[in-house]
Order: C-alpha cells, then structure tokens, then sequence
C-alpha cells in the first residue's frame, strides 16, 4: 500500500463512519431530556468535528418538538423511539433542513405523538439505516483512495512545487461536489414523492 493511501485509509478510519449506535444499546426505560443528551453525547461523540461541539440541546429538543419533528414527551420524560429520532434527525439534518425532515417523515409517521400508525415501525427504519450505511460505506476508503488517484493522473503534467497540497485541495472540492449532488438529489425526491 503506498504511504498516501495509508495516509487516506488512516484518516478515513478516524472518522469512525461505522461506529453507530445499536438498537440495542438505546436505552428501555423512559429518560429526562438531560439523560437523552448524555446518552447521546456519550455514544456519538465520535461525530464532533470539534472537542466543544454539542450534538444536541435542551433548545434543539424543544424547537424539533415545537416544529412537529419529535413527538412531544410524556411527563418530561423520553422513550427510545425518542432517542431513535433524535438520532435521525441528528444524521438528517447533516444534509436536510429540518423543514425537509419533517416532510419526509410526515408520510411514514401520521401522527408524531404516537407511534402506533406509522407505515414502517421507528425501530425498523432506524435497522435499516444502520445496514444500509454499513453497505454503504464497505470500500469507502478504495473508492476516495480511486478518486484521488484520478486527481492525481490529471495533475500529472501541472508543474508545481506544491503538487501534494493541490492534488489533496482538488480531492476535497470532488468530495463537496459528490456531496452536494447527492444533497440535491434527495431534496429533488423529497420535493417530488414527499410534498404534496
């Protein structure tokens, strides 16, 4: 394995893109909203891009609840399919707004203060998010590693004393573009199928 690849692979690593929380990890018993952000600080802390960073607040919760996104608690306390959404809208809204969350959603979960008439049970769309971003991100690292290495073939002619720190700087712009392509596209089928 050359040294960039390596270099690629170890960073890549450092994300902990597979480091999810299981099932059945989330907790069965009712919590306070302060032992849902620990829990969910505790176990997603990988995620921050920064030490200082909060995955989630008092605030967030309130206003997601406000806007129709989190079903409303009951005593003050929160059950695991709270923690579930919490979690989605977490990795959602990464990408979407959570105007955009709250319409995909809306379809799948009629009434977001009960779970008893949703079109696929919480738990169930959030077992399939697990697997499908496991399939997803199997070979991620040879598939940025490919890219690179077409960056790489381009530049091969471009005289610079600086080649490494380009070829990296053009790796990133490819990977904003891929992802705002794909931003787009999920927009596009929330736009299409979700509003109506």
């Amino acid at each position: 394995m050359e040294a960039k690849e390596k270099s690629f692979d170890d960073i890549i690593k450092e994300l902990h893109l597979t480091d999810e929380i299981k099932l059945n990890d989330i907790p069965k018993l009712d919590l306070y909203v302060e032992q849902v952000i620990g829990f969910i600080e505790e176990h997603m802390s990988h995620v921050k891009r920064n030490e200082q960073d909060k995955l989630i607040t008092k605030t967030m919760v309130g206003n997601y609840t406000r806007d129709g996104v989190l079903m409303p608690s009951k005593n003050k306390k929160y059950n695991r399919s709270h923690i579930i959404m919490l979690i989605l809208i977490y990795n959602l809204k990464q990408i979407l707004s959570i105007e955009d969350i709250k319409t995909l959603f809306s379809p799948i979960m009629k009434d977001m203060s009960t779970t008893s008439d949703d079109v696929i049970p919480l738990e169930d769309i959030y077992s399939a998010l697990l697997e499908i971003k496991s399939d997803e991100l199997e070979g991620f690292d040879e598939l940025v590693y490919e890219k690179y290495k077409l960056i790489q073939d381009k530049l091969e002619n471009v005289a610079t004393k600086d080649k490494d720190i380009a070829e990296i700087f053009l790796t990133v712009i490819m990977l904003v573009a891929q992802a705002n392509a794909q931003k787009r596209l999920a927009e596009k089928l929330i736009d299409k199928y979700f509003k109506i």
